[in-house]
């Protein structure tokens, strides 16, 4: 029997979660040490800054950011007490809501940018060329890509 998945493939898997993780720590440390939130809050504000006036409805923004639903029902709680998103009722569905980017969530998107920016290429960019990142994009993608028509493994 051929042993499934292969030596390389399994190290390739844990370097992947490895960088995610020591990228993203750096992200984190570099937005706190700016007294700026974390790096999540800057995920839903860029999302709904996408979505511009139309906003989106929270199990939209649930599956652009693959958070579990209750992990963001808390998460937009926080964001909406300190006034960078609003809630308003969803023209479709009087039940539901919409989300929108307030003027102060844009505000701070746009601060958080740039220390957002340089953690990035302290993490990736400075160890990468520009067709090594390229070649990387691509080969994540292809990973991302293929993950939606995976079927679970069975035992």
């Amino acid at each position: 029997m051929t042993e499934r998945p292969s030596k390389q493939v399994v190290l390739a898997w844990a370097r992947l979660l490895k960088a995610e993780r020591l990228a993203l720590a750096r992200v984190e440390a570099a937005l706190k040490q700016a007294g700026l939130p974390p790096h999540a809050w800057y995920d839903v504000l860029l999302e709904l800054d996408r979505a511009s006036e139309t906003g989106l409805r929270p199990y939209e923004l649930e599956r652009a950011l693959l958070l579990a639903q209750y992990n963001l029902s808390r998460l937009l709680d926080r964001i909406e007490r300190e006034g960078l998103i609003e809630r308003a009722p969803c023209p479709q569905d009087g039940r539901g809501h919409v989300l929108r980017l307030s003027a102060r969530g844009r505000s701070m998107r746009n601060a958080m940018w740039p220390v957002y920016a340089q953690a990035i290429e302290a993490a990736v960019g400075s160890r990468l060329d520009e067709r090594e990142a390229e070649t990387l994009s691509a080969l994540l993608a292809r990973i991302i890509d293929g993950a939606a028509s995976v079927e679970p493994i069975s035992e």
